[in-house]
């Protein structure tokens, strides 16, 4: 029975199916025959003998059939059935159409199918032309029932190698094993290994800084970039990190170690400065390791952090210049109506009068407010510059006797020029300021006395140099440089001393403008400036101005002919565009004390209404620049095209940006700073109506 079951399960020799019956049923009617020879010798006699050694034979065969054998049963094929899946080779089973029949999760993940999508063709699972061309050829393979085998790249050091096998029924199974490529196997090669490896064997020479620490946060080794961050030139063995670092940093350093030493995963980094070196930072990262120790990687971000300080004072200080414009040309507005109307009162009030002296005292405060609306405004970048071509040795030179005079007793002035200097394009009066600037404030660092020294040299940058806050790029400067023998400037206090209002003097004793004006000053015209100092031996101040090229920088239109004085009697039209009132109403008023005749308007789109439908003529139009919807220039424009033989004056607190932006002649357009008073506007208006020329400005018509 047992043998039956064994038969009919399939798990014997014997192929299944109706040849295993037609076998157990010759078999039964061979041993039915052995039996009755067997019984009756006599009548089976030699026939009988023969039967039974071929009763023998069958037999024979017929337990060589039924012995069992190697073979494999339902669990073994579903293991190995399971083993195939879960590999981490990538197969799959095509049809004769070359679909997919069946494949692994592995070759879904490398094919980019997702689970319950049909998966896509092996020929198109794998993009790129290496993998490409052999897919193809391995189609053509299986197709034509040939196995064949094939590797390509897929990645520095990887290769993968693809296999088919042609199956029963047209069908195709598919192979893809990933291997190290040659060149990678020879260099995976496990190289002799010394026992019992320290920092000083595996990270000795690492670019960042390896240490190993116990339980208590005190080193056991460290390597060379380790120990460098710290300045320690010896051993750091024994000592507790935490005694390495800032005291503010310490707390910080301990509760990563502390981390580490759990085995908390994700504990990220701590942000540490070296212990009297604030400009000294780095990332602190640590890992756990046997033995309660914890191993410690320090990487220096010093430079990172100091671009990014470098970058948001570059953003504040723009920040800050951008308010100070606002709030300087605001200021000029107000300041024009009050040394305007000063002045008038100064008229009505002359010497001796009893209001005389507070009316005086008006004018004169607003006249200095206009001095620190102008500071404010070269700190800016938006003062009116009148640039023209410089020797930077005659413009020094000329300042030398009032700088000597500027300069207390015991302080000494020495100038030292380079040869053959270049020359340079700025505006006179404002280089001088800056000069100036930086001279009083050399003086006031030096109260013992001391030496203040300008030099002048060319200088020719041939890469990108980084100056401060800012990059000056390829080419060739005049530089500047004003150094003193003083007390110095602390390191916490340089990156803020060209900030408006800042200031290491006492109370009463500076307004915090100096620098910030020549910073201002310097960067409109083009320039750089940067700063050495070191506490007790001095200051230096480097100005570098591009070197002006005739062939670059002349001005391509030339200055048109005088025309002939005309009658300024107080005849004349003028036509006053302002959109602040009090500042209209005090400039009409000094107008038509002058005797012209005047037309208001407050603002470009009725001005230009006036124009239109003006019948007699207007020889004038003096008009703001910064105005709302119709700006000065966008007006002046539109003028032009109706009346261009009109003459332009623009008034503002700083036109120049605006000046830069207009496609007007600079020629034609004449400029007014505000704030200003009766002589200055009076002075200008005859000017222009006698027919001169504007001066030239840089940037102007561009």
């Amino acid at each position: 029975m047992m043998a039956t079951r064994s038969i009919l399960g399939g798990n014997l020799g014997v192929p299944a199916g109706g040849w295993r019956w037609a076998a157990l049923g010759f078999v039964l009617l061979a041993l039915a025959a052995a039996a009755l020879a067997v019984t009756t010798p006599d009548a089976a006699r030699w026939a009988g003998v023969a039967l039974l050694a071929g009763i023998g034979a069958v037999a024979s065969l017929f337990l060589y059939a039924v012995w069992p054998r190697e073979s494999m049963s339902a669990a073994d094929a579903r293991r190995i059935a399971e083993a195939a899946a879960r590999a981490n080779v990538a197969w799959a089973i095509t049809g004769s159409d070359g679909s997919v029949l069946e494949c692994n999760d592995v070759y879904r993940r490398m094919a980019g199918t997702a689970e319950g999508e049909a998966a896509i063709p092996p020929e198109l699972a794998l993009a790129g032309e290496p993998s490409a061309s052999v897919l193809y050829r391995l189609a053509r393979g299986a197709a034509e029932g040939v196995a064949r085998e094939e590797s390509f790249v897929v990645a520095p050091g990887l290769e993968i190698v693809a296999a088919v096998r042609p199956l029963a029924g047209g069908q195709t199974t598919w192979w893809f094993t990933p291997r190290l490529s040659p060149g990678a196997r020879a260099a995976a090669k496990p190289a002799p290994v010394p026992v019992n490896l320290g920092v000083s064997d595996i990270f000795r020479d690492a670019p960042m800084g390896v240490a190993f620490a116990d339980a208590n946060g005190r080193l056991v080794d460290a390597n060379a970039a380790f120990k460098a961050f710290f300045g320690s030139a010896g051993a750091l063995s024994g000592r507790a990190l935490a005694d390495l670092v800032e005291p503010s940093d310490r707390e910080r350093v301990n509760a990563l170690i502390a981390k580490a030493l759990e085995g908390k995963a994700g504990i990220g980094s701590a942000e540490l400065r070296a212990a009297g070196q604030d400009e000294r930072m780095a990332e602190l990262f640590a890992g756990p390791m046997s033995e309660g120790r914890v191993i410690l990687y320090l990487l220096d971000v010093s430079e990172q952090k100091a671009l990014e300080i470098k970058f948001a004072q570059s953003q504040k200080m723009q920040a800050v210049g951008q308010l100070a414009g606002g709030v300087a040309h605001d200021f000029n507005n107000l300041l024009t109506v009050i040394i305007g109307n000063s002045e008038f009162l100064l008229m009505r009030h002359q010497a001796g009068d009893p209001s005389f002296k507070e009316i005086n005292e008006i004018h004169q405060n607003a006249l200095r407010a206009a001095t620190l609306v102008g500071q404010l405004l070269a700190f800016s970048r938006k003062q009116t510059l009148q640039p023209r071509v410089l020797a930077v040795r005659d413009v020094v030179g000329e300042l030398a006797l009032m700088l000597r005079r500027l300069l207390r007793e015991g302080v000494e002035l020495e100038l030292e020029h380079g040869a053959d200097l270049w020359p340079v394009h700025a505006d006179e009066a404002q280089l001088s300021n800056a000069i100036i600037n930086l001279v009083v404030n050399a003086r006031d660092a030096m109260p013992k006395g001391g030496t203040v020294t300008i030099r002048t040299a060319n200088e020719t940058a041939t890469t990108p140099v980084a100056l401060g806050t800012a990059i000056m790029p390829v080419g060739d400067y005049v530089r500047i440089e004003v150094a003193d023998t003083g007390t110095g400037i602390p390191k916490e206090h340089l990156g803020k001393i060209f900030d408006p209002f800042f200031t290491t003097k006492p109370v009463g004793q500076g307004t915090g403008l100096g620098l910030a004006t020549v910073y201002g000053i310097v960067k409109q015209t083009g320039g750089f400036i940067t700063v050495d100092s070191e506490v007790g031996k001095g200051t230096v101040f480097r100005i570098f101005l591009p070197r002006f090229r005739a062939d670059q920088n002349a001005a391509t239109a030339s200055a048109p002919e005088r025309a002939a004085p005309r009658d300024v009697t107080g005849q004349d039209t003028i036509l006053l565009v302002e959109d602040e009132e009090a500042v209209r109403s005090f400039a009409a008023r000094a107008l038509r004390m002058r005797g012209y005749n005047v037309i208001e308007a407050s603002g470009g789109e009725e001005a230009l209404e006036i124009v239109r439908a003006a019948a007699a003529p207007i020889h004038l139009l003096i008009t703001d620049v910064v105005m709302p919807n119709m700006a000065g220039p966008t007006l002046v424009r539109a003028v032009r095209r109706l009346r261009p033989e009109m003459a332009i004056i623009f008034m503002s607190g700083y036109a120049e940006e605006a000046f830069r932006r207009n496609d007007e002649k600079a020629e034609d357009l004449h400029f007014l700073p505000k704030p200003f008073g009766l002589k200055q506007l009076a002075a200008k208006v005859k000017e222009v109506l006698s027919g001169a020329p504007a001066p030239k400005r840089a940037g102007m018509g561009e």
